[in-house]
Formats: C-alpha cells, sequence, structure tokens
C-alpha cells in the first residue's frame, strides 16, 4: 500500500494541530516536568534518592510482583481466550463481557473488594488464614490483584488470534496421527506465541504502573509490602526536599514505562508480520 495524500484528507491539517496540542498539553508537558524537575537535582541527591534501601525494596516488590503476576495472567488469558472463542456454552457472551470489568472496575473498588474478601473475617479469608495463605495486606494479595486487572489484556489479545487459526491445519495434523495435545504444541501453539508475548507485556506494563488497588490490599509496609507508586506518593505528602525524591522515583519508572511501550509496540509489529 502507498503512503496516504494528506491533501486529499478533509480536516486533515486541523487534526493533525489537534492531536500535536492534546499530546504536548496532556502528555509531554506534565512528563517532561517530571524529567526537568528530577534533572535539577545533583547525581548524588539523585542516587541517593532513586537507589536507597526502601527504593530498591519498593522497585523489587513493583517489578517482581508485576512479572509473577503477567506470567500468571499469560496462562489464565490463554485458556479463557481458547474457552471463549472455541466453544459455544449459555452464558458465553455475559462471560465475555466480563473479562472487561477489571478494566472498567474503579481500581479503589477492587482493592476494597480483594482486602476484604481475603482478611481473616472475610468470606474466603475466614478459610485459607488458618491454613496459613494470609492473601490481605501481603505479597502474595498484590500478585493476586495484578493478576485480575492484568489477565484481559491477554485475552484481548489472543482472541482475534484463535479466531484466525485456521481449522484445516488440525484436521491435517489428526489426519497424520497427532494427538491434541501434539496439534496444539506443534500447530497452533507457534501462531499464538507473538500475541501471549504482547499480552505478557501489556500485563506487565499495567502492574508495574497500578496504584488504587494495591494501595488497599498491600498494607503498605516498608521494605515489605510497599510498592515504588505508593513510595512516590508518601515522598510526595512529606513535602519540602521529598518532592524532587518523588520526582526522581518517578522519573525511574517512567523509564521502565517509556521501555516497555517500545517493546510492546515491537512486539505488536512482529504479531502482524507473523
Amino acid at each position: 500500500m502507498g503512503r496516504i495524500n494528506p491533501k486529499v484528507l478533509p480536516g486533515y491539517g486541523l487534526s493533525l494541530g489537534f492531536t500535536v496540542v492534546y499530546l504536548a498539553v496532556l502528555v509531554l508537558l506534565p512528563l517532561g516536568a517530571c524529567v526537568v524537575t528530577a534533572l535539577g537535582m545533583s547525581a548524588s541527591e539523585f542516587t541517593a534518592a532513586v537507589w536507597s534501601r526502601r527504593a530498591r525494596a519498593a522497585y523489587a516488590l513493583s517489578f517482581g510482583a508485576s512479572l509473577v503476576a503477567a506470567a500468571i495472567s499469560t496462562v489464565i488469558g490463554l485458556l479463557i481466550a481458547w474457552v471463549l472463542v472455541r466453544y459455544e456454552f449459555p452464558g458465553r457472551r455475559l462471560l465475555d463481557s466480563l473479562v472487561d470489568l477489571p478494566l472498567a472496575l474503579p481500581t479503589a473498588v477492587a482493592g476494597l473488594v480483594f482486602s476484604n474478601l481475603y482478611s481473616a473475617e472475610g468470606w474466603l479469608g475466614q478459610f485459607l488464614v488458618p491454613l496459613g495463605i494470609e492473601a490481605a495486606y501481603s505479597r502474595l494479595g498484590i500478585v493476586v490483584v495484578l493478576v485480575f486487572i492484568g489477565f484481559p489484556f491477554v485475552v484481548r489479545a489472543l482472541e482475534p488470534v484463535i479466531q484466525s487459526l485456521d481449522s484445516e491445519e488440525e484436521e491435517a495434523a489428526a489426519l497424520l496421527g497427532a494427538s491434541r495435545w501434539q496439534t496444539f504444541r506443534h500447530v497452533l501453539f507457534p501462531a499464538l506465541v507473538p500475541s501471549l508475548i504482547t499480552g505478557f507485556a501489556l500485563a506487565l506494563a499495567r502492574g508495574l504502573g497500578e496504584y488504587g488497588s494495591i494501595v488497599f490490599v498491600s498494607g503498605n509496609m516498608p521494605y515489605k509490602t510497599e510498592i515504588a507508586p505508593f513510595l512516590i506518593v508518601s515522598r510526595l505528602e512529606e513535602g519540602g526536599d521529598r518532592v524532587k525524591e518523588a520526582t526522581a522515583l518517578a522519573t525511574v519508572l517512567l523509564a521502565a514505562s517509556l521501555l516497555l511501550l517500545v517493546v510492546i509496540n515491537r512486539l505488536e509489529a512482529w504479531s502482524r508480520r507473523g
């Protein structure tokens, strides 16, 4: 396909101008201000802010929990997407619509629900806590919440790919004597890998930036259950020089998010080529 000639598109100039102004005012300007403020610190001040023991513990929990949750979301998302696309059953459309509920539900509501559900007096916690499984105010609770908000990205990334799979290839594999597992492993799974990786990256990026739901279920204990976004908010609330420390921490997370964005775009391009 050739390039679209902007001269033949009505309203091209106005639309382009609106897009540039929107991106500049609502995206680039706030992010640029954050970076400029952080760069105003000396190298020693910046290092002390972003690499303190408390900050390292928060990074480790944020990235570690997000990675674990994204991996679990990938498995769960694959199963759900496969069932929704390949099988017809009563309530399938309702179940499909519920997949997007975590994306529409206010994050604070999700956090309150999970903290109450898994507390010692909660519906599930009253059975799990005596067994030594404490999902409220713990790292386990953080992972559970991140899985809840992350798996819809995997499902939506996989559904169109599963729908486009050629059934003739499966039939040919079956005629050649392949079992269902062999057919899935050698015929279907390779086609799903690019979208699986894309869904994993999207769930990971969503988990790194999550705050509202985790703040209620984690307990926010420094060095134990404190995530990096909560540490930033804590620094902002302390005021004074701590505000610069908050911008420095935010700059680190911003750099990580931009890196993930580049990776996601590369993976999506790879998926389209596949």
